[in-house]
């Protein structure tokens, strides 16, 4: 999204709040799509990410006039979304916790269904969302603030510094919550952990290297090799200690 689509955005609401009533539908439409998706990855389960995009909005629709400027638009309903999300998490943990609904695949893979066309295999959707139906299942029992820093910054890719200000918080409060909440997911889920760097086995003695004056035997050059007295003279004393240096 180019800077001309951030001033479209800051006049739509600027629109709204002179009095405009299509001016915030059109600025959430153009926005929803990622507004859902970090609704339903922060909250874990569609009913809530409904529910909490719906209080955000309501929220962004009537204090719409406190909007400073000093931010994009997006971060701004970002902000409020992801505050939406966690106030309802945390209601939601004075409550039993319960399991995701039946219908959650239908949410988690509905980006898998409607860009796999209709040629593509039930079975090769189904493989693709796998991974999403696990990964939100892991993210559920992550503190919020962890959860909310992996799903804005990891899943949704803004930039440390974009989703600091969505989150409300330092950059290193950002890089410390997803830090441990990757070390925590990587727990629950070992297939997300990075594969292991190429590495000699710890048994295998690294090659010594070889004088430059020695041939592979390690002997001096073999007679009848021509000889330039220069070279003696640009070559340093040889030891004379026989001592032979083996390695540790």
């Amino acid at each position: 999204m180019g800077p001309g689509a951030h001033e479209d955005d800051r006049a739509l609401l600027a629109a709204h709040v002179a009095g405009d009533p299509e001016a915030f539908g059109t600025l959430f439409g153009r926005h929803r799509d990622r507004l859902w998706a970090v609704a339903l990855r922060t909250t874990g389960n569609p009913v809530d990410a409904a529910d909490a995009l719906q209080d955000a909005m309501i929220s962004a629709f009537s204090r719409a006039e406190t909007f400073r400027g000093d931010a994009r638009v997006t971060t701004w309903l970002h902000r409020i979304v992801v505050n939406a999300c966690l106030d309802r998490i945390r209601r939601s943990r004075v409550r039993a916790v319960q399991a995701l609904p039946d219908d959650m695949d239908e949410y988690a893979a509905r980006g898998d269904v409607l860009a796999a066309g209709a040629d593509a295999e039930p079975a090769a959707v189904a493989e693709r969302s796998d991974p999403r139906r696990r990964l939100l299942t892991a993210l559920e029992p992550l503190p919020p603030g962890q959860k909310a820093a992996l799903v804005v910054g990891d899943m949704q890719g803004y930039p440390v510094e974009e989703a600091a200000r969505i989150l409300a918080c330092p950059t290193g409060t950002v890089k410390s919550r997803c830090s441990r909440g990757r070390a925590r997911l990587a727990a629950l889920l070992p297939e997300l952990a990075p594969a292991p760097s190429d590495a000699p086995s710890s048994g295998a003695t690294p090659p010594r290297p070889r004088d430059r004056g020695a041939t592979a035997s390690g002997t001096d050059p073999p007679a009848g090799t021509s000889h330039d007295p220069r070279r003696d003279r640009a070559r340093p004393p040889r030891p004379t200690s026989t001592e032979e240096v083996t390695d540790p």
